[in-house]
């Protein structure tokens, strides 16, 4: 009498397929893991340098549109630490690195412009055309600023920078 076939699986086929299972589930979420971790670091890195960016293209917008540029009341700089200039509404806004913040005074106002994500190590300034027509100076007044630190990337993490941007006085002085 010819014997009856099994229709199931043995015991160590299933070990086998459970085995297999789990270490290509194992595989998979490592890197699921790693792959959220790099998201959240791109998006810390991401939000700090947003942050940066707002800081830079606000006093940009102030400087295009203001007049009476100075580096510590000197006029033209190169390198200077601080930047005063008056408004479109004729107060005094001053620029600053305080701390490891960029701090904008207004008429005696104090504002942080970065976030405490970004760390900021140096601020300079350098500024050309500033002096008054009746000192001879005919250039139209820029302003060239310069920002370096880092960035939180993560707990305990930090990217480096450098940024540079530029300003050029809307109106002429002349």
């Amino acid at each position: 009498m010819p014997m009856k076939k099994s229709r199931g699986y043995t015991l160590v086929e299933l070990v086998v397929a459970v085995g297999l299972f789990a270490l290509v589930m194992v595989l998979a979420s490592g890197a699921y893991l790693i792959m959220i971790g790099a998201n959240r670091q791109a998006q810390s890195i991401s939000t700090g340098i947003n942050n940066l960016s707002f800081a830079l293209e606000s006093m940009t917008r102030t400087i295009r549109t203001g007049s009476g540029y100075n580096c510590a009341g000197i006029g033209d700089c190169v390198g200077g630490t601080s930047f005063s200039l008056l408004d479109e509404n004729g107060a005094t806004v001053t620029y600053s690195l305080v701390g490891s913040s960029i701090q904008k005074n207004t008429a005696g106002v104090l504002s942080t412009l970065t976030d405490p994500s970004v760390t900021v190590s140096s601020l300079t300034f350098y500024a050309y055309g500033t002096k008054p027509t009746t000192a001879g100076d005919y250039r139209q007044a820029r302003v060239t600023i310069i920002v370096s630190g880092t960035v939180s990337s993560g707990p305990g993490k930090t990217e480096p920078f450098t940024v540079e941007t530029g300003a050029t006085m809307r109106g002429s002085d002349l």
